[in-house]
């Protein structure tokens, strides 16, 4: 595994090659922070080495999001008396349906990486023990990092993590490179808001960190938000239409595999069956 690329000022980035997921460090006087922790132990066993060859202070983890591949590595990223923040809904997930999460991950990905399923059921979840309603700001060492939930986007409980002093951005999957947004459980009627508050955020000079992927720019973001406002609005016109999920999908933006995933999600809101 390679390890953290400085990216700005004491902010350094790891890109893990399993899922291209990145993970990323910001370090203060005495104290550091650590957003994401990957999918399994020895995952996060290399992570915490990582982290170890960068800074020897005492971390607190915060998670974009409740899915595993930015979460189920707490446990052993972070000794047990270290704070792990997230957004209530995140950590109230991986509270109470962990297990279940586990049990649906493993028949599907162990025929396309048997590895990675036996780690994912091998792991034992730590979830969040802090937790975040719209906004908090913590003190890495003299760094004011401010954690926000700027709204529903690739998943309920997305936070979006801000490095002011240095402006740099850590989007969570709200913004992804390499690959088109995942929609599984997003709403693809609010990301693009979602996005669109982030960028309010963002200067031209800002570094942002996807949750996979390279880093980028805001220029980026901005693109990836009109694409993902194309879709918004294909999904409204095609419900009010009554066009069949594959017609959407074959006009919009990310591939008709990525944009079914998202007609079918956006035809559930629009039908109140979303949840």
């Amino acid at each position: 595994m390679t390890g953290f690329t400085e990216v700005a000022r004491d902010v350094y980035v790891l890109r893990y090659p399993v899922l291209d997921v990145n993970a990323t460090l910001v370090v203060g006087d005495g104290a550091a922070l650590l957003v994401d922790t990957l999918s399994t132990d020895a995952q996060a066993r290399e992570l915490r080495d990582a982290v170890r060859a960068v800074t020897p202070y005492p971390l607190t983890v915060v998670n974009t999001h409740h899915h595993f591949d930015h979460c189920f590595g707490n446990a052993v990223v972070v000794d047990a008396d270290r704070p792990i923040w997230a957004h209530e809904e995140a950590a109230r997930i991986l509270c109470e349906e962990a297990a279940a999460l586990q049990r649906e991950l493993y028949p599907k990905w162990a025929p396309i990486d048997p590895e990675l399923a036996a780690g994912l059921a091998a792991v034992r979840v730590r979830p969040p023990d802090h937790t975040v309603h719209l906004e908090a700001t913590l003190d890495i060492g003299g760094r004011p990092v401010v954690l926000r939930h700027l709204g529903r986007g690739h998943s309920v409980a997305d936070l979006v993590v801000h490095v002011a002093d240095v402006d740099v951005l850590i989007a969570g999957d709200l913004v992804e490179e390499g690959a088109p947004p995942n929609f599984d459980d997003g709403y693809p009627l609010e990301w693009p808001a979602t996005v669109f508050a982030l960028l309010e955020l963002a200067s031209p000079a800002t570094v942002v960190v996807p949750g996979h992927g390279a880093v980028v720019d805001s220029g980026f973001v901005r693109a990836q938000h009109a694409d993902l406002t194309t879709l918004e609005w294909l999904i409204r016109d095609g419900h009010t239409d009554a066009a069949t999920v594959d017609e959407v999908a074959t006009l919009a933006p990310f591939g008709p595999d990525a944009a079914r995933v998202a007609v079918r999600r956006g035809y559930a809101e629009l039908a109140g069956r979303a949840t």
